[in-house]
């Protein structure tokens, strides 16, 4: 590969996503039987296993560093669950820093793994797992596998013109959580200390789990896409949706739930909610009649839930309606908690 050593590196997070689909165009797909690759806006890969379909996706946890195995377990399991296909077998690495690790930690970190995966009744089957020069702290990449019958499969590039986009829950759930732990020092006297305690139990109430939600829209009428926001939050999870199914958007900023903790945390810190990762969260289109099923259904389960986008046809690109003004949707050139942790 060549480099060039008078362009600027890119910065942490996500990578950009003209670069992304650049390069991802690129990689090869021989298999017919690959339905999903790799490309944009898509989280994990569909393999065509006659009656059925393999559900495939892998993620690191990069930013936390309490409780990582735990994370890994959820965001592989959300990546499964979005394309309507139940979590089942789970492989994860280990890299763990040389010079800070110890058997004690590494056996809290591997029932970590294992607690999950028995709460959401996912098989572990293995992995790899070693000391590694140069690390500043644990890496975990997870890969999480699921089966879903073929004609339940959700796509995320199946959104069509005049679907109703709905969002559960708020923005930022992990986001908030993470910089509540990672710099509680920091925070306290920025903001108050109920609110800053409150916003570290966020990971588990409401939790960043979305399979239940996941799993409960399917059942409850005709979803046509799903996806989780992580990195980039919400508004970039609305236009790597959009860009999946190669459709316009125009998102309703006002009607997007935004936690007081979230709220008071982004103040303090200067960050904007809409743009910091957010698993907790899942985005679901579907028709105005299956959206309202939808909607209803999650609200009977106790998750919030509300239309915050309708689907556009291309021509009209993305918008995002802010105090009743519509303006085009522009997202963060990375995660707002990458800027957050830097300095720390």
């Amino acid at each position: 590969m060549r480099t060039d050593s008078r362009m600027p590196p890119i910065p942490v997070g996500k990578f950009p996503h003209h670069l992304l689909d650049t390069l991802l165009k690129q990689l090869p797909r021989a298999d017919p039987r690959v339905l999903t690759g790799p490309r944009l806006g898509e989280d994990a890969a569909v393999i065509d296993m006659g009656d059925r379909c393999l559900i495939v996706t892998t993620d690191p946890v990069t930013f936390a560093t309490d409780r990582i195995g735990w994370y890994a377990v959820h965001v592989n399991a959300n990546d499964v669950a979005v394309m309507g296909a139940r979590p089942r077998w789970f492989f994860v690495t280990l890299l763990l820093p040389a010079g800070k690790t110890t058997e004690a930690s590494v056996a809290s970190l591997m029932a970590d793994i294992g607690n999950t995966c028995t709460a959401l009744g996912i098989s572990v089957c293995g992995g790899h797992t070693e000391i590694t020069l140069d690390l500043a702290r644990p890496i975990v990449v997870g890969q999480m596998l699921g089966e879903v019958d073929s004609h339940r499969l959700v796509r995320k590039s199946n959104l069509k013109v005049g679907d109703e986009v709905l969002l559960t829950r708020g923005v930022a759930i992990e986001g908030t959580a993470i910089l509540a732990r990672e710099r509680a020092e920091t925070l306290r006297g920025k903001m108050p200390d109920g609110l800053l305690d409150r916003a570290s139990r966020l990971l588990d109430d409401p939790g960043i789990s979305v399979v239940e939600a996941a799993m409960t829209a399917v059942a409850a009428g005709e979803v046509h896409a799903m996806h989780d926001p992580t990195e980039g939050g919400v508004l970039t999870g609305l236009v790597e949706l959009a860009a999946a199914s190669e459709t316009g958007l125009r998102v309703f900023a006002d009607r997007i739930e935004i936690y007081p903790e979230t709220a008071s945390l982004c103040r303090a810190l200067g960050l904007d909610p809409l743009g910091l990762i957010a698993s907790g969260a899942l985005l679901i289109g579907a028709a105005p009649r299956d959206a309202r099923a939808i909607g209803e259904a999650l609200v009977r389960r106790g998750i919030p839930t509300v239309a915050v986008a309708e689907v556009r046809p291309r021509s009209e690109e993305l918008s995002v309606e802010i105090d009743g003004e519509f303006r085009p949707l522009v997202i963060p050139e990375r995660d707002e908690i990458a800027r957050a942790l830097e300095g720390r």
